[in-house]
């Protein structure tokens, strides 16, 4: 369903799939960030109403049938929804090496990894997991499916950094983590030249106060507390007000 909503907005070949997947994915990461955050807030709402401004009013009002689809999706299960659309629409970029691992690898991966931090999880309130190259994020959605499938709660048992040099990636994974209501800054940057171009904090992110709890949890590993110290000053610590620039929260 979502992929013929997606074709259908391509106002009969005036515009491409690619084009809509990409300005569909960049609404609903505006639309779920500026509901908690209001740093950028206002830039954010103009570049919103910028890209429905190309629209007709039957194609704007598709956009929200497109975000209830997509939570349809998630409601079903874990998966790398978005990224398993991208494949099928044939939108990897070939020139970039763009092909997302298949989900199946993904959780197999992390089922292997999950396997090896169970005892460090015991010791500490979370632990801290970053994707260099993040794509759709589905190796995220994978990790956090294994954690669930241990009895761990990976909504407070972990926070994630992910990295991706293509724009719509940052998107999707935003979306999907924040779906998900998982801990995470999401960079729009160059792993490799450690360029930052934007930060998206999701929710769970911004609401869970979780630039005081790495702060937290980064001064006391520097003095030698001992985790559970940590997880009692985080828990003691003031909430972290939302007009934060979170330009660097990497863990």
């Amino acid at each position: 369903m979502l992929k013929k909503l997606l074709e259908a907005n391509t106002g009969g070949g005036r515009r491409r799939v690619p084009q809509v997947f990409a300005d569909f994915c960049e609404l609903t990461a505006i639309t779920f960030r500026n509901a908690v955050d209001l740093h950028r807030h206002d830039a954010r709402e103009s570049r919103h109403a910028e890209i429905l401004a190309s629209y007709s009013d039957d194609e704007v009002a598709r956009f929200p049938q497109m975000i209830a689809e997509l939570i349809l999706e998630f409601e079903k299960g874990f998966g790398d929804h978005l990224g398993h659309l991208y494949m099928s629409l044939d939108l990897g970029n070939e020139s970039l090496g763009q092909y997302f691992t298949p989900y199946s690898v993904s959780s197999l991966l992390a089922k292997m990894t999950i396997g090896e931090q169970t005892t460090a999880l015991d010791n500490q309130p979370f632990i801290t997991l970053h994707e260099p190259s993040c794509g759709s994020g589905g190796m995220i959605v994978a990790f956090a499916e294994a954690m669930d499938s241990v009895g761990l709660n990976y909504q407070r048992r972990v926070h994630v950094t992910a990295v991706d040099l293509d724009q719509t990636a940052v998107h999707m994974t935003y979306v999907a983590l924040t779906l998900l209501h998982m801990p995470a800054v999401v960079v729009h940057g160059n792993t490799l030249t450690l360029e930052e171009f934007d930060v998206w904090p999701t929710p769970a992110h911004v609401l869970g106060s979780w630039e005081t709890k790495l702060r937290t949890h980064r001064s006391t590993q520097r003095a030698g507390e001992t985790p559970t110290s940590a997880a009692s000053s985080a828990a003691e610590a003031p909430p972290a007000p939302m007009t934060d620039d979170p330009d660097r929260s990497a863990a």
